[in-house]
């Protein structure tokens, strides 16, 4: 019999993995879905960046591989984005690596820098590119709960000391996928001193950097003294131009990290389509004009749903950063059963919070992927559900 690798068995199930079907089902039948289930956006990638690819889609060069090498106009065009946004100056070609969207370079890394049974720490709830890649690569998940009472933050100095010691990596996301917390600037700072402490990497995920609200503007790790020391960053297209299916984004950190990461890409891809890093180099030169309607129309769908759900009885802060709410569930009722009631019954697609690692659970996630008058509609679903899992619960409390 063909058996599978243990690796493989060891990961646990991708939280969207059952949603597909389901929704599928119920549109067949009829139902009206509302997906607030994956952070994709409704709306289309900027027109300019679509003309820019399909200029570069009647070149020749365009279709011949990239290698990692990539485009060089990419690479400029990320670190005149990185020096404008940051002040930050890195060498296009030795510092800053194109990537087919953040994910696989996050979970690529994981093999440039550790060894098999080396720790790497991964927040929970989080990202499960950051787990994925843990467990493929042979390291060991050391799994740090966050919680709401610090601020979602993770504390690398209140890790035992063995497990410090053991440590070569660690993941962390601000503004924070699914929670939407954002990361104090000592709290950075702590953190990059206790990597440098123990020689322990940083890989820091700024996929949401550019979605933030109410004036908040989130940092590059790399405003943070001593991080080119230990850090690399990711950053993604994805999120702040729409453009999630067409996987680009690009690191940057010092050269023996971003030459490591790509030593390893070049044995397992061969680069970011060559007319997609033409269109990205078009987007980040004109990133600022791009991304503030993008900002607005979130903001207005944020403050919609965070008034609804309040109405509805669910106690949520609007957040500074992110394009989710990260809404508590009252004690009593667990966030899987929450979420596939409402999809079942009501027709709307949330995130458990159990679906990102039991950290997550007493939570479920909310993306702001539908206009307002939608999220309202949705909201107004989830109200129902949670008066019936209520009278459920009280019922069963009874009896």
């Amino acid at each position: 019999m063909i058996q599978v690798s243990d690796r493989v068995t060891a990961l646990p199930g991708y939280p969207l993995a059952r949603i597909p079907s389901i929704k599928r089902r119920l549109l067949d039948a009829g139902v009206d879905v509302i997906d607030l289930g994956a952070g994709d956006a409704d709306g289309p990638p900027p027109s300019g960046t679509i003309a820019e690819l399909v200029r570069a889609l009647d070149e020749t060069a365009m279709h011949k591989y990239a290698y990692q090498q990539g485009l060089p106009v990419f690479r400029e065009a990320a670190a005149r984005w990185m020096l404008r946004r940051f002040d930050a100056i890195f060498d296009p070609a030795t510092e800053l690596l194109p990537l087919i969207g953040s994910k696989e370079g996050l979970a690529h890394l994981v093999f440039a820098v550790c060894n098999p049974g080396d720790i790497v720490v991964v927040p929970e709830p989080g990202y499960q590119a950051y787990l994925g890649g843990t467990v493929l690569a042979g390291a060991v998940p050391h799994v740090v709960p966050l919680r709401e009472e610090n601020g979602f933050l993770l504390e690398l100095d209140q890790l035992p000391a063995d497990v410090l010691e053991r440590t070569r990596l660690v993941f962390l996301n601000y503004p924070n996928n699914p929670t939407a917390a954002i990361a104090p600037r000592d709290y950075l700072e702590r953190t990059i001193a206790t990597c440098r402490r123990h020689g322990i990497v940083l890989a820091y995920d700024n996929a949401y950097v550019d979605i933030t609200f109410d004036g908040y503007v989130a940092p590059s790790i790399f405003e943070i003294e001593g991080a080119r020391d230990v850090a690399i960053e990711f950053f993604s297209l994805s999120k702040s131009f729409q453009m999630t299916g067409w996987r680009i984004g690009f690191a940057v950190g010092n050269a023996t990290l971003v030459g490591a990461l790509s030593k390893v890409k070049s044995y397992v891809d061969t680069g970011v389509f060559l007319a997609l890093q033409r269109a990205g180099a078009w987007t980040l030169d004109h990133a600022e004009e791009l991304i503030a309607p993008i900002v607005a129309e979130l903001t207005v769908r944020r403050d919609a749903a965070v008034t609804v759900l309040r109405e509805a009885g669910f106690a949520v802060e609007p957040p500074q950063g992110a394009m989710y709410l990260w809404v508590p569930m009252p004690a009593g009722i667990a966030s899987a059963d929450f979420a596939m009631r409402a999809l079942e019954e009501e027709g709307v697609v949330v995130l458990p919070g159990s679906g990102f690692g039991p950290g997550g659970e007493g939570f479920f996630r909310i993306a702001l992927t539908v206009p307002a008058e939608r999220l309202r509609e949705a909201v107004a679903r989830l109200g129902r559900t949670l008066a019936a899992c209520q009278a459920g619960a009280a019922v069963g409390a009874a009896g």
